[in-house]
């Protein structure tokens, strides 16, 4: 199952990106990022990925994460991660690219975090 991506702008500045499936190099994962950029150029400065439905992710999905956290950051906004797998969090872990990507249980959490 390919990689897919529902974005849900919440106001003009938020937006909730939903990923289903595993984010390994390939067109679906270009695509998302594509959207996630348009998002980002549309307006959208603060943003939560949730990871629920993501099982897997190569280095090239830790890249898009990673990219996307810097732009937004350029942006005086912020990226939230939530519902992070197990087997992804121990990725973030060993890259320690946990300690720069804001992690939370669940969705809510991250909203709320942002409203702050």
């Amino acid at each position: 199952m390919p990689l897919s991506a529902t974005i849900e702008k919440l106001t003009l500045a938020t937006a909730v990106v939903t990923l289903q499936g595993p984010m390994t190099l390939g067109s679906s994962l270009k695509l998302i990022d594509s959207q996630i950029n348009a998002a980002i150029a549309d307006g959208v400065s603060n943003m939560v990925i949730d990871l629920t439905g993501v099982d897997y992710v190569d280095s090239a999905g830790l890249g898009m994460l990673m990219y996307t956290y810097g732009t937004l950051n350029q942006k005086n906004g912020s990226l939230r991660l939530c519902g992070v797998a197990p087997r992804v969090l121990s990725l973030l872990q060993l890259t320690k690219t946990d300690a720069v990507l804001s992690i939370d249980p669940a969705r809510a959490e991250s909203l709320a975090a942002l409203q702050k």
